[in-house]
């Protein structure tokens, strides 16, 4: 598959792709004879995972480390799962204070707009 087709069926743009694997997060992709990367499905998966983990905010960094401990020769030890499952409960801990913020934001902009219909209703003065 070429970047386009990845792009397409990832989601992601073509400049992101490259984004990803210039910063390490993609295990090594494969070049035809033109030098064009070939990717397989495998590696597709993967950037769906990674487009999924950047929709939620995760930073880059936390998806540096996690894709580094995916992709390591370590990947299989128990160790490297501890630290994989520490990176995804840290950053869903944040995704829960954040969506508790966006609540109380929620909640805020629905008594003003309660505030201003009634407003509305009123003849002035």
């Amino acid at each position: 598959m070429d970047i386009t087709e990845v792009s397409r069926l990832s989601g992601l743009s073509v400049d992101t792709i490259r984004f990803y694997e210039k910063s390490g997060m993609l295990p090594p992709i494969a070049r035809d004879g033109r030098g064009w990367r070939t990717f397989n499905p495998g590696t597709v998966e993967w950037l769906c995972n990674l487009g999924r983990l950047r929709a939620t905010g995760m930073p880059l960094h936390d998806m540096r480390r996690f894709a580094a401990l995916v992709h390591s020769d370590g990947a299989n030890t128990a160790e490297a799962a501890q630290e994989r499952l520490t990176i995804l409960r840290q950053h869903a801990e944040r995704l829960v204070a954040r969506q508790q913020e966006l609540d109380a934001c929620v909640a805020y902009l629905n008594n003003k707009i309660v505030i201003y219909e009634m407003q509305e209703g009123k003849p002035d003065d």
